[in-house]
């Protein structure tokens, strides 16, 4: 009779936990429930990424390079790639497509030449890396890190491998692997926007031609519309169809209605990135002499910044942490003889990692930069400091004399002594006129009935440095070719100069928030190499023996408990 009561127990166990399990599969067919429950959050996507994921109404196919024999941390990255993808697939299903390609898996090396060439003509950077053999050699390898994302005909390339020399290399690919979910949603959120947002480059003050700003061109047309074009000073409202305007490095002073038409583009919204030099000189002009004078530049628009919250300084910075040029050593009736020498004046500018738009950014060079300072306490407008000097600064001030002889000498240390001085400054919030509580009929000849002295929530950036945004030219063949934006022919690095003015330009013209996706953070744990390399015999043996042992001492467990069950 107590067996019988003991069996009929265990049948009623049986049918409730089979019933449990058939209850949880049809609640779980129904209801949909994810736990993320790393530290990190690393695999909960934004609001912003629910968002544009739910707009999308037809296939998006995603080719990732990067595939095959890869070291560690690019398998790393390549599997986060992968998990990223299926967390979108988990809110679409398949309108997410994807495939990993492995461009140097290719036999014929034809057919992988051309595909590399086909790869760098779409948009996508190369890199080489360094593959271990089994026989204990080392390889090369080209690697594309980076998608093509295509959606109804559109295909956009999309640069995933962060690359800062600052920093280590399990850095950069921490970084990288961080960015990811915004670099595919800001690519998403392109091919999805039903109109393509205006870009205008100012002329008609001496502003960089479209050769010298070709690099950033390049790079902008990608995701916008790009305009070339002056001021209508006959139009109040020339610059209204523009969403963003570039004043890249003007020469020539702007005309008060000039500055009217800017200043109320802004009170009605628009963005501006002025990249300004408050000083006259430049690096070629010492090209065919060894010194040249650094003058003040009237640009005209002082006033008109200072309203807005901030003041360019009339003079240079001068950094320890900089460029270096080829300078000649040899002697007089010598043979000239080139060596690499520090150029103060062309500082290697360190952007703000709490920001969205230089987070993990590369260093961006500089050529002739001044101080920018922040002025004003309205509590309508922020700023925010994006780009600055190293430790290690000088300020002089203009005019001043430039020679070539400043990198032939050891510089005085103790004169370095101003650090961190601000280039860039971003500028968020509500501005006000320069030109309230003027007669405006005696400023531009007439009146205007839609002036405003406030104006709407609005961002812009300001640069004290207009060779930010300029890239070099080469001549071949007789035909001169922009050099990419950033790249320094003489150290054959390519700095963060274009990341900086294309991240800043996103910023600008986004109203959904998406930049703020490249301040998430995942917690890098690295193992301590030494400890590794002193305890890897230890470690060896407990991850061999441990695994066997934990299955054999349970199962026994198992097994003395089932008998001394069953023993009553």
């Amino acid at each position: 009779m107590e067996k019988r009561n003991h069996k009929q127990q265990q049948l009623i166990r049986l049918a409730f936990l089979i019933g449990s399990i058939i209850l949880i599969c049809f609640v779980s067919n129904h209801v949909f429930l994810r736990f993320d429950l790393t530290a990190d959050k690393r695999y909960t996507l934004s609001p912003v990424t629910h968002d544009i994921l739910g707009q999308l109404d037809d296939v998006v196919h995603v080719r990732v390079y990067l595939d095959g024999d890869l070291p560690v941390g690019f398998r790393r990255m390549r599997n986060a790639i992968n998990e990223m993808l299926d967390e979108f697939r988990v809110l679409v299903g398949n309108r997410i497509q994807y495939e990993f390609i492995d461009p140097a898996g290719i036999d014929d090396r034809a057919v992988r030449d051309d595909l590399h060439k086909q790869l760098h003509g779409k948009g996508l950077r190369a890199t080489n890396i360094e593959i271990a053999e089994r026989g204990g050699g080392h390889s090369q390898k080209l690697v594309f890190p980076g998608a093509l994302v295509s959606y109804k005909g559109m295909e956009m390339p999309v640069n995933l491998l962060k690359n800062n020399p600052a920093l280590h290399a399990e850095q950069n690919l921490n970084n990288s692997i961080q960015g990811l979910e915004y670099e595919f949603i800001s690519s998403f959120q392109t091919m999805l926007s039903p109109e393509t947002k205006k870009v205008a480059f100012l002329e008609g003050h001496g502003e960089l031609d479209e050769l010298l700003v070709a690099g950033i061109s390049d790079a902008i047309a990608r995701y916008y519309d790009i305009y070339r074009g002056r001021i209508d000073e006959a139009d109040l409202s020339c610059l209204d169809d523009y969403h963003a305007l570039i004043i890249a490095k003007p020469l020539k002073p702007f005309t008060e209605t000039e500055k009217y038409i800017i200043d109320q583009y802004i009170l009605n919204g628009g963005r501006v990135m002025w990249f300004i030099d408050p000083v006259a000189i430049d690096l070629d002009s010492l090209t065919w002499q060894s010194e040249a004078i650094a003058l003040i530049k009237d640009l005209n628009l002082d006033d008109q910044l200072f309203r807005y919250g901030v003041r360019l300084n009339p003079n240079l910075v001068m950094d320890m942490h900089c460029l270096l040029i080829p300078v000649n050593v040899a002697l007089a009736d010598e043979q000239p003889r080139f060596v690499p020498a520090p150029w103060y004046y062309s500082p290697l500018l360190a952007g703000n990692d709490s920001h969205p738009v230089t987070r993990g950014l590369n260093y961006v060079k500089a050529e002739f930069a001044s101080v920018i300072d922040t002025v004003g306490t309205d509590p309508l407008i922020n700023r925010e400091v994006l780009l600055r000097t190293s430790s290690a600064t000088r300020v002089v001030n203009a005019p001043r004399m430039i020679s070539l002889e400043t990198a032939r000498r050891e510089p005085d240390r103790h004169e370095f002594n101003m650090p961190h001085q601000p280039v860039a400054v971003l500028l968020e919030g509500k501005f006000s006129s320069v030109f309230a509580n003027r007669v405006i009929s005696g400023i531009i000849g007439r009146e205007d009935p839609d002036f405003r002295d406030k104006g709407e929530r609005t961002r812009m950036l300001v640069v004290a440095d207009g060779d930010i945004i300029r890239n070099d030219i080469t001549v071949s063949g007789g035909v001169p070719e922009p050099l990419p934006l950033g790249y320094d022919r003489y150290s054959g690095q390519t700095f963060g100069n274009r990341e900086f003015i294309l991240n800043s330009l996103n910023y600008l013209l986004d109203e959904a928030g998406l930049m703020n996706l490249r301040t998430r953070e995942l917690q890098l744990r690295l193992l301590d190499r030494a400890r590794v390399r002193e305890q890897r015999t230890m470690w060896q043996v407990i991850n061999l023996a441990l695994p066997p042992f934990i299955v054999v001492f349970f199962g026994l467990l198992f097994n003395w408990s089932r008998r001394r069950l069953f023993a009553t």
